[in-house]
């Protein structure tokens, strides 16, 4: 997976870093979303939530042409994202 830093539109504030978003792109158990919201889904937003190689969680909006990843934004999981990880990890690991 190819990644378009060129410009980002948002600041890492820190926490995260470049090669911390592009891992939880990485992770096998990463959930990509596609929003329902009309908003999102005119402009073909994506979500992903993804674990870095450090375990930080990752919620990240991005959005692609199939071959290029550009990441919009990027933040820590709030609880409630944690909480959605961690089950769908629950029901992977299960099946």
């Amino acid at each position: 997976m190819e990644f378009d830093w060129n410009n980002p539109p948002f600041a890492l504030d820190g926490s995260l870093t470049v090669r911390d978003i592009e891992e939880s792109f990485e992770d096998p158990f990463a959930s990509r979303l596609l929003p329902d919201s009309p908003r999102f889904g005119m402009q073909a937003r994506y979500f992903n939530l993804g674990r870095a190689g450090s375990g930080q969680g990752i919620f990240s909006v991005y959005r692609t042409n199939g071959r290029l990843v550009r990441v919009i934004c990027a933040r820590e999981f709030t609880e409630a994202e944690e909480y959605f990880y961690q089950r769908k990890l629950r029901q992977i690991l299960e099946a």
